[in-house]
């Protein structure tokens, strides 16, 4: 007889309150569909729910503290911040601290200027100076290397706790240049001058960190002296000139147009070395800067075809994107000059009229290896007589029969000439053409300040945080801003300066806060937002309020973000400063390590005090010059005064024997909005199961510089009253698993309510899982026979959060991953169901892996040991046989290349991707479900647990769902096709130009450019640039 399965499982249910004896008889036929009783399940949850709320509220004293702070209302002050005054009030301070640095500035201006003035120049100076790679470094012999020498570094807390030398600086020369060269020497020796000045500086104002002297000869002096380590190939590629802050100082904004010859006689070498040329001119050019590249034989070949006719900004990824394309260019046919440099002059022209542009400086890079004409029709046509834009003629190779035609058209356009005769020759020469733009800066004695990356040092609540971007869009300072990267040690991104606000406020898709804060504008926005926490596997919706405004006498905007609710008020109390300073000076009370109470940077005798000594020596009217945030500090007051009865409960807690008798409760801590915290251990240290917890390496644990630790903001998410339970992702096996529970302290009992504090306990986990499976072995059955219970083989129990982490599984390896993995089935029907929702999340400065099967020509051919051999073997070649260079070099060259390609290697490079993150849907407290497994039916039940963020779910496991797919949270990179990258290079996004532009000079020698002239060596026309790094501690 043939059994229609799926009828029988049918029959089943409808026969289900009838007969549980034929329902299990017809599951043995063939059917896995099996009731699961939910009230089982609530009952579970309940008596699971109330003995880890009745623990968490007693052990944490969350009821005791919000009963303090009730009791304090009368004393208590609430009011609505006014967001854009306090965005202004901000904006004033960040002024008055960049004017403090552009002053210490100013003053290394002049020292430079007047050192360099009396000195004479000496070819054959002799002076030992501290090289920053060489100092503290022996010979066999013991003795010091030359140019090292005995260099005392000692750690600075300021510094990062770095070794460091704050009495004197140290000069950095890089690996391809000669440091004992005789224009290096002469430039070290007078720059000495600055030592007294940065040491000046930073007395005057100990908030500095770095100071800067970069020089056009390629030196580098920095102070405090530091040492420098080579990288693995003990090579330090660091040129100052490569810099931004120094080539935004040095030059104007200019529009460029690369010309590259791609003709025959461009084959082999000459065209690696024409490739390298354009690269390094990319790396000069900077934010303000706008380009494109063109290849040119008999034909045009826009290097990226799809920006034909336009001009791109400068940034870190276009740069990137072209240097990609540099490696297709192929040497074949008739260079046709004339129509490249027509070209040229239109595109620049006509980008000009766009108003898209620089609207500055304009500039033709030539790169070839000849020309046979001087070509000044074309230039009488397009350039005569205003000649708007300089020529830079880069003659590729060592031959010079047309060397007299490309200095021609350099010196007729105000532009320069250089030859570049082998790789090692492409650093210093393209750098030449930043002297002639420099020139009418120099003429005109203008010291354009640039600026770097700022810390705004202010409290704005949990949510709460201020941002600044540049003049481009770029993110000055921003908390979602991720620079670095790497597990251990951190390395800096290759794109992180040019990081736009776009994207960490992604879901401002029309840029309307961007545009309004590029343009300088003061005013208000506000968008919902989805702030990924707990490295991006947790997703917070709120509601942000954004002001914004101006930094006067910069190129900076700042902003400020509220999140709405709670997040918009805030409240004074108020007592006296003896009960506040008794209640603060108690050992269990820690301020936040990063938040500045007191200013204690200013003065040398102040710099080592703890904010809790600077705040009472404040306090107690003696010490004037001690700069300190009054309001905060009586804020700080009240909460160690409300908060201090818990130190005496949590005490009694631990006298008492009878209590906590296994020790699954192991800390008490909570945490104020002034970033305040108590911590009460209720084990010895060396019992912790945690012992990272609340310490510096929990670094979202803790009160940071811009965010408040991770368990408080998921707390002031909950709903008031309830505690929120997670499993650290950082506490790793199993003898390390804890479990933290935290709830908030609100100040009153309206919606509008400031959240006062949160407080919380870490517990074991098998503690924490123990009480689970108690609770799930209850029934209420009279008999005391239960119906179902976790234990059974057929069903299968879980604990999981509000984000879908499991804390609790039978299969302990479960244990912290998300749910959809173990039960992709089940994740899939609570979605469909809405007890979860997905929300897609972006990572705009994602690193993905990739292999890398070559050499780039921006890194191996920077390796002077390589340019070093193919120059070698370039010479070698023209000497055996030069009348068949190129064939023979072809051969050559492939063994390079197939060199390179063997050592290709994985690398991480910058991506876009997209992640999901899971929510529990509030309102829905319990549901029931059926998956079809292909016939069989899998039931489950999900229940949430009373006063918390987490639920149970409990599995009916006999069906065999492996068609549905993991859920997982894995982040996939975004694909970008041809036709969409295409609109990414062209769309071009609001900035603001510069406020000035200093393109020509009348007084400027056009006949300096270049050839057996060279540009004179007087200060005049050398270019110094100075740079103070703003970050205070």
């Amino acid at each position: 007889m043939r059994v229609d399965l799926g009828k029988l499982c049918a029959w089943n249910v409808r026969l289900l309150l009838l007969s549980a004896t034929l329902t299990y008889s017809i599951t043995d036929v063939g059917c896995s569909h099996q009731s699961i009783p939910p009230s089982v399940v609530k009952l579970w949850a309940s008596a699971f729910g109330g003995e880890m709320k009745s623990i968490s509220a007693k052990y944490s004293g969350s009821q005791l503290l919000q009963k303090k702070y009730k009791e304090f209302d009368r004393a208590v002050h609430v009011e609505e911040i006014d967001g854009l005054r306090l965005v202004k009030r901000l904006a004033e301070n960040m002024e008055e601290m960049f004017h403090k640095k552009a002053q210490a500035m100013k003053r290394l201006v002049v020292a430079a200027e007047e050192a360099h003035l009396e000195h004479e120049e000496d070819p054959e100076l002799q002076y030992e100076y501290f090289n920053a790679v060489l100092i503290n470094e022996v010979d066999e012999e013991g003795n010091n290397v030359e140019l090292g020498g005995e260099f005392i570094l000692q750690p600075n807390d300021h510094f990062n706790n770095l070794s460091v030398n704050v009495s004197l600086s140290v000069v950095q020369v890089p690996t391809n240049m000669y440091n004992k060269d005789a224009a290096i020497v002469n430039g070290v020796y007078w720059s000495e001058a600055l030592n007294k000045v940065f040491v000046d500086n930073f007395e005057r104002d100990p908030s500095l960190i770095w100071q800067y002297f970069g020089s056009a000869k390629g030196f580098f002096r920095q102070y405090p002296g530091i040492k420098w380590k080579p990288d693995e190939h003990g090579v330090i590629a660091f040129d100052c000139r490569n810099r931004k802050w120094y080539i935004q100082a040095a030059t104007s904004p200019k529009d460029v147009v690369i010309l590259v010859d791609v003709s025959g006689s461009m084959k082999g070498l000459r065209l690696t070395i024409a490739r390298q040329t354009v690269s390094s001119i990319l790396d000069t050019l900077g934010d303000d800067d706008f380009f494109n590249i063109i290849a040119y034989n008999e034909e045009l070949h826009y290097v990226e075809p799809c920006l034909n006719g336009t001009l791109v900004q400068a940034d870190v990824a276009n740069k990137d994107h072209f240097r990609e394309h540099l490696d297709k260019l192929f040497a074949q046919g008739i260079g046709m000059l004339d129509m490249a440099l027509s070209e040229a002059f239109n595109l620049l022209s006509e980008f000009n009229e766009t108003g898209r542009g620089s609207e500055c400086s304009q500039a033709i890079m030539l790169v070839t290896d000849g020309a046979v004409d001087t070509y000044d029709a074309i230039f009488a046509k397009y350039n005569w007589p205003e000649r708007k834009v300089r020529i830079f003629p880069y003659l590729i190779g060592r031959e010079s029969a047309f060397a007299d035609n490309l200095k021609w058209m350099a010196c007729a356009n105000k532009g320069y000439f250089t030859q570049i005769s082998t790789l090692a020759d492409v650093q210093e020469n393209v750098m030449e053409y930043l002297h002639v733009l420099s020139r009418p800066k120099v003429i005109d004695r203008e010291h354009d300040t640039v600026w770097t990356e700022a810390y705004i040092d202010t409290t704005l609540g949990i949510h709460g945080y201020a941002f600044a971007i540049t003049n481009n869009g770029y993110i000055l300072t921003h908390p979602d801003l991720r620079p670095l990267y790497g597990d251990g040690k951190k390395r800096r991104k290759p794109n992180y300066s040019s990081v736009d606000l776009s994207e960490v406020e992604w879901e401002d898709k029309d840029d309307m806060l961007r545009n309004a804060m590029v343009n300088r504008k003061t005013g208000t926005f506000s968008m919902e937002v989805k702030k990924s926490v707990d490295k991006g596997r947790r997703v917070l919706v709120l509601h942000n309020d954004y002001y914004y405004t101006d930094i006067q006498g910069t190129p900076f905007s700042l902003g400020v973000a509220l999140s709405r609710g709670h997040g918009k008020f805030f409240f004074t109390g108020n007592v006296t400063v003896e009960e506040g300073l008794h209640d603060l000076e108690h050992p269990d009370v820690a301020l936040a390590d990063e938040w500045t109470y007191c200013n204690t940077d200013d003065h040398p005798e102040h710099r080592y005090l703890t904010q809790i000594e600077a705040i009472k020596l404040y306090l107690s009217g003696h010490e004037p010059q001690l700069q300190c945030d009054k309001e905060l500090i009586q804020e700080v007051l009240f909460d160690a005064v409300v908060t201090a009865p818990l130190e005496a409960y949590w005490t009694s807690l631990v006298l008492n024997k009878s209590e906590n008798s296994d020790k699954g409760v192991e800390i008490a801590y909570l945490g104020t909005r002034t970033g305040l915290s108590r911590i009460n251990l209720f084990v010895v240290p060396d019992k912790l199961t945690n012992q990272d917890f609340l310490t510096a390496e929990d670094k979202e644990g803790v009160f940071n510089a811009d965010h408040f630790p991770l368990w408080y903001k998921r707390a002031a998410e909950q709903v008031p009253g309830t505690f929120v339970y997670s499993l650290p992702f950082n506490t790793g096996s199993e003898n390390k698993s804890v479990v933290l529970a935290s709830t908030a302290i609100h100040l009153l009992d309206e919606r509008k309510s400031p959240i006062a504090a949160a407080v919380g306990i870490q517990m074991k986990l098998d503690f924490f899982q123990r009480k689970f499976w108690t609770a799930s072995r209850q029934c209420a059955a009279l008999d005391g026979k239960c119906s179902i219970s976790c234990d059974d083989e057929n069903i299968n129990c879980y604990l999981i959060d509000n984000n879908g982490f499991i804390l609790v599984a039978e299969d302990y390896a479960l244990t912290g991953n998300f749910f959809g993995e173990a039960e992709g089935a089940v994740m899939t029907k609570l979605l469909q169901m809405g007890s979860f929702k997905r929300v897609t999340l972006y990572d705009y400065q994602a690193l993905c892996w990739v292999y890398s099967e070559s050499s780039d020509s921006g890194n191996t051919l920077l390796d002077p040991c390589f340019a070093f051999l193919s120059a070698v073997k370039w010479l070698l070649t023209e000497l055996v046989i030069f009348m068949v260079e190129f064939n023979l070099y072809s051969w050559w060259q492939s063994d390079l290349t197939a060199k390179a390609q063997r050592m290709g290697r994985t690398m991480q490079v910058p991506c876009d991707t997209e992640y999901p993150a899971f929510v529990s849907e509030r309102t829905i407290k319990e549901n029931t479900g059926n998956v079809d497994c292909d016939g069989c039916i899998k039931s489950f039940v999900i229940q949430q647990i009373p006063s918390s963020n987490l639920f149970m779910v409990v599995v009916d496991n006999k069906c065999d769902c492996s068609m549905f797919e993991p859920i997982t949270m894995d982040p996939v990179e975004i694909m970008y096709n041809e036709s969409l990258k295409c609109e990414r290079l062209k769309m071009q996004k609001d900035r603001r130009r510069p406020d000035t532009c200093h393109p020509f000079h009348p007084e400027e020698n056009s006949m300096e450019c270049g050839g057996a002239q060279t540009l004179t060596p007087s200060f005049s026309a050398s270019l110094l640039c100075i740079l103070l790094a703003l970050f205070p501690r």
